[in-house]
């Protein structure tokens, strides 16, 4: 019995735990979508509510009237989307060789990808602007993809390299028993098995490109080519006070596409993990 009541009561600190860590998240979120509903009046309180008294749309008409938003969001969804698919395709074959062929050269490798992700962006702005100057792609999407597809590879690299070793060699090796070839066996048996940690990957490289600041505001100098996360830096005036209202509208709707996606991707993530695994 007091093992039982030990074993309850580890898991009720850990629900709560867990309880705490959601709420710690979504109060941002939640305020923010408080904060775009409310009037002037209600924004500048002193006695702030949760739930707006007055809601309105005025912040959203405003934030649309005052900034390119649709456009922005179309550059950051290109850049994004083309990032994501640019990385995955590079990093997966790449991962399953790392997986399959280990040794000190890929053990290197791994290590080495790990240690560009504690790179600073400062660090490599520069001679990235320069690069970028003598190949002409300053101010241009394609150089704001590659830049992206580029600083995602590594952590998409690792990531992928951990889902392949997850998959077991035996189910390789049946299908090479079984008759069938290299090729065969990739994209029968490994595949399908990969597939949700390429959604997962590809996520987090759009997520990634989607939310990327800094290579945007450095490398974009027209407002036509802008993405979302700069143009939401023009609700702040010359002194740097905020358009409350109209920059959490805005950034209420900048963060929609990401959870669109997730929610639509999430079943693959976690489902079909033992798709491909049986021989037909």
């Amino acid at each position: 019995m007091t093992a039982q009541r030990i074993g309850r009561a580890g898991r009720a600190g850990q629900y709560a735990a867990l309880l705490a860590y959601l709420v710690f998240l979504a109060f941002p979120f939640l305020w923010l979508i408080s904060t775009a509903f409310k009037p002037p009046r209600e924004l500048g309180s002193l006695h702030p509510t949760w739930i707006p008294e007055d809601p309105t749309l005025a912040n959203f008409r405003q934030a649309f009237d005052e900034q390119p938003l649709l456009r922005a969001a179309g550059n950051s969804l290109v850049a994004a989307l083309a990032a994501a698919l640019v990385a995955v395709v590079i990093a997966t074959p790449m991962a399953y060789v790392m997986a399959r062929n280990r040794g000190r050269l890929t053990t290197a490798a791994t290590g080495w990808v790990v240690v560009s992700q504690a790179f600073p962006f400062v660090l490599v702005i520069i001679p990235l602007f320069l690069i970028l100057k003598n190949f002409h792609l300053i101010n241009t999407l394609f150089g704001l993809i590659t830049v992206y597809a580029v600083w995602s590879l590594p952590f998409a690299l690792w990531m992928l390299v951990g889902y392949v070793r997850a998959v077991p060699r035996e189910l390789e090796e049946a299908a090479a028993v079984d008759g069938a070839g290299r090729l065969r066996t990739l994209v029968s048996v490994t595949a399908p098995l990969l597939a949700p940690g390429i959604v997962a990957t590809a996520l987090f490289a759009f997520i990634t490109a989607w939310n990327e600041f800094f290579f945007a505001l450095v490398l974009l100098k027209t407002p036509e080519k802008q993405t979302l996360p700069v143009v939401l830096t023009h609700f702040l005036g010359a002194e740097g006070v905020a358009d409350l209202g109209p920059l959490a509208a805005a950034a209420f709707l900048a963060t929609i596409p990401s959870l669109v996606i997730f929610a639509i991707i999430q079943k693959r993530i976690t489902g079909g993990m033992l798709a491909g695994a049986v021989k037909s």
